[in-house]
């Protein structure tokens, strides 16, 4: 798997370049939640298919749409809500009929591993002793939404707005309570289990609408992208999904 930065330049017309890329090579941008997940089921899917060279893209759900709307040479788009590829599907970007569901996750509130005083729910993050609060900017990160959604529905917003810091996406969230910069962030369920070393979940938080992750080829997408949403589906990429905590679709 090689950087996508190349082919970024290309296409931003940065760099001269005769064509977008060599056949066979697959850029996937999927949401952040899912590096550790779709790293390794890139790695599966090239032992598979040789000549194929996947890249990845990870960012915060609605930057991907963006990028691509941009122009971004990407091949499939995998994001964390469907929100994030409505507005893709809305702006002709993603082929309809390839879009599928592959994976649920649930949203926690984390804490420091060394915490003494865990909060035990969403009431508890009114506490004086809970002073920073991360989570991923509502206005493009899929699980800030989910968690500032959560807040508002319970009436507990206007209480901790003021202590919350927004984060680019949900790995960042998840860095900032790892190195004990704030106090609670809110992450999914698959983040927190890959730093069980630094982190603990405090709680389960309660979601409107159940976290499902969508995946789609891009509008003229070729057959090996094709062949990597097909292979996410399969038993084998369900089964390296679930090894990294995500529920099935």
């Amino acid at each position: 798997m090689r950087s996508l930065w190349k082919r970024w330049l290309c296409a931003a017309g940065l760099m001269a370049c005769s064509s977008m890329a060599p056949a066979g090579d697959l850029t996937v941008s999927a949401a952040a939640s899912l590096t550790d997940a779709f790293n390794e089921i890139g790695r599966a899917f090239e032992a598979h298919n040789p000549d194929t060279d996947v890249q990845f893209n990870f960012a915060a759900s609605d930057a991907l749409v963006q990028q691509l709307a941009a122009g971004a040479p990407i091949d499939v788009l995998a994001t964390a809500d469907q929100d994030s590829m409505d507005k893709a599907a809305a702006q002709k970007l993603v082929e309809p009929a390839t879009r599928s569901n592959f994976a649920r996750n649930t949203l926690v509130a984390i804490v420091p591993a060394d915490n003494t005083r865990v909060p035990e729910g969403l009431p508890d993050l009114e506490r004086a002793d809970v002073e920073r609060i991360a989570l991923g900017n509502p206005a493009s990160v899929p699980a800030g939404r989910y968690a500032r959604d959560a807040l508002e529905r319970a009436g507990h917003w206007p209480a901790i707005e003021a202590k919350v810091i927004y984060t680019q996406n949900v790995r960042q969230a998840l860095d900032y309570v790892a190195r004990a910069e704030v106090d609670v962030a809110f992450v999914y369920a698959t983040d927190a289990a890959i730093r069980k070393d630094r982190v603990r979940v405090a709680f389960t938080v309660a979601t409107e609408v159940p976290i499902t992750y969508p995946i789609a080829v891009v509008a003229g997408g070729s057959a090996e992208a094709r062949r990597f949403l097909d292979y996410v589906l399969s038993r084998p990429g369900q089964a390296i999904l679930a090894r990294y905590g995500f529920l099935p679709p």
